[in-house]
This record gives C-alpha cells, structure tokens and sequence, in this order.
C-alpha cells in the first residue's frame, strides 16, 4: 500500500510539474526549422508563422533552413531533440509521407515526431516551357504520346511532391516522360525556362511570376480546385487527365513525448495566426491554401498519407535516382 501511495504520489508531482512547465512556455527562443533551402514556399510559410508567433509571444522563433536528404536532414534534428516543444519543424509531404517507402528513414515518422497542426496545402502548377507545342494538358498527352521518352520534366529532387506528380500523371495519362531530378526546386525552375527541360509541376509560388511574365506557359494545378492566385487555369483533372490530384501538403511537428500541454499550446497559436487577416491575404496571392486541424486529426491525416504513397510508389516502380 506505501509503494502504491508514493507511485501515485510521483505521479502527481511528475503532471503538476509537466503542466508548470506548460504554463510558462516559451520562456526562451523557439528554433523553427525549415528542411528546404530559403526562398520556396515551405520557407514562407514558416517566416510568416514565425514572425507572428515570436510578436505574439515575445520570444524569438530562429528559422533554420536544413536542406537535404529531401527533407529529412532538417527533420530529423527535430526528431531526435530535447521533447520541450522548443524545437519544431514545418515538414511537408517528402519528408513526411513519401519518403517512408523510398529510403531507409533515420527517424519513424509516427513515432518519433508529434503533429501540431496541418498548415496549407501547396498545389502545383504543370508549367511547360513555351516553345513545346502544347496549349494545353490534352495536347501536352498527345505530343508525348507521339514522342515517348523525350520530353523531360524536372523537379526539386526525388521523392518530393513535385516528382509524385510526375509519376502519377504518368499513370493517369499512360505517357512516358522522363523525370529529372534536381538539387531543389530553383535549378529546375532555371533549366525549364531556359528550354533545357519540358516541363514540371512546378511550387506555385515559384512559378506565379514566370508564368505572367510568358515564360512558362500553365497548363493545370495540381489539386481538386482552381487556384485563387490562378484562376484561369484549369485543374489537370478537368484539362484531361480524371482524377489527377497531387497537393504538396505542409505543416508542424515537434518531438515525440514533448508535453501535450505544449503541443496544444503550439497548436492553438498557430491555428490563430493562419486565420488572420494580413496572413490570410499574404499567402492566398502567393498560391498557398491555408489548412489547420487538431494535433490528432493531423496525426491521422499524415499515417493515411504514408500508406496512400507507398501504394504509388510501389505501382509506378520509382527508386532513389
């Protein structure tokens, strides 16, 4: 009965103690890591979210870009450090989903990570370089079925959603194109508008300006809906292509064990930043659609997400290049 007594009695010191610690946090620096080079759309997000944060709760939000290893350098720092809530990570479907059925993963995703919430949903956009002689997503099928295995279409490396893109529209429209893989969404982007490419389902915020510029003609987002930040083009679902829909999907995770006090915490200060106004405003004209969810509810989303691409990484037969 003592034993018992002062079990339960650790126990309660051990919650009073945890729910504290809590109560103060942030009582320093939050280091944000972005596991991407600057500039993309998961770094603008997560500056955007930080810098509201750190006015919020006046203490600094550090971003980190990590790059590398398609976003598992950056994300495995978070997995593998102090569980206070004082590291945390904006991961994005790579690292966090497709990944897990590609390369021999130095974190388990489900274990060793906590979801925070859901962030935005990134469609992509299938750009082509001007000179191909493709108007739109069923003449883009035609060329490259009269021409199979030349057109080439970069991406920002392998395993990222820009490649699953390519993968599935593969599937979908019964095409041969050739994926490119480069180091990063920015030498893709280079080589497509200077023609040395066809094409790629390029980050909508990357690509917004070549593409009102005439450098990069657009043919279909990637997603289930028309882009506000483009509203005249056509999904590749309703160019032509039924069922098509790839979305580079975003948002926070902490390290596993981390309190769920703080989790929560994070959570209900995030979900609060994404839905004002200026942020809204912001990243709507920059091509991002703003989600937010429960730890939970993220948590479940991100396992059904693991186990929907291992499926099409195993049907369309894609290997580490």
């Amino acid at each position: 009965m003592r034993t018992i007594c002062t079990l339960a009695t650790i126990t309660t010191l051990l919650l009073a103690n945890s729910t504290a610690f809590a109560l103060d946090y942030p009582a320093k620096a939050i280091r944000l890591i972005v596991p991407f080079p600057p500039g993309g759309s998961t770094d603008l997000v997560a500056r955007v979210v930080g810098q509201k944060m750190a006015d919020s709760w006046g203490k600094q939000v550090v971003i980190d870009n990590r790059p590398g290893a398609n976003g598992m350098i950056g994300s495995d720092i978070v997995a593998k450090a102090n569980p206070d809530g004082y590291t945390i990570v904006l991961g994005t479907i790579g690292p966090m989903a497709i990944n897990a059925s590609l390369y021999k993963m130095p974190y388990d995703i489900l274990k060793d990570l906590a979801p925070i919430t859901y962030t935005a949903n990134i469609a992509n956009v299938l750009v082509v370089n001007p000179t191909l002689a493709a108007k739109d997503v069923r003449e883009l099928i035609a060329l490259a079925r009269t021409r199979p295995g030349q057109l080439t279409f970069g991406s920002s490396g392998t395993g990222g959603a820009p490649h699953m893109a390519v993968e599935l529209f593969k599937l979908l429209a019964k095409v041969n194109v050739v994926h490119v893989p480069y180091k990063g969404g920015g030498p893709a982007m280079a080589d497509l508008v200077s023609g040395q490419i066809s094409g790629s389902f390029a980050s909508m915020p990357s690509a917004i300006a070549f593409i009102k510029s005439g450098k990069l003609r657009a043919l279909g987002v990637s997603g289930t809906a028309r882009s506000p930040a483009l509203p005249e083009v056509p999904t590749v679902s309703e160019a032509g292509v039924s069922g098509f829909s790839v979305l580079d999907w975003q948002g926070l995770f902490t390290t596993a064990k981390t309190p769920p006090e703080i989790v929560n915490k994070l959570n209900t200060e995030s979900v609060r930043i994404l839905a004002l106004p200026d942020v809204v405003d912001r990243l709507t004209a920059a091509g991002v659609d703003i989600q937010t969810t429960t730890p939970k509810a993220w948590g479940d989303f991100v396992a059904t997400e693991i186990s929907k691409w291992g499926k099409v990484v195993k049907e369309a037969g894609v290997k580490v290049e």
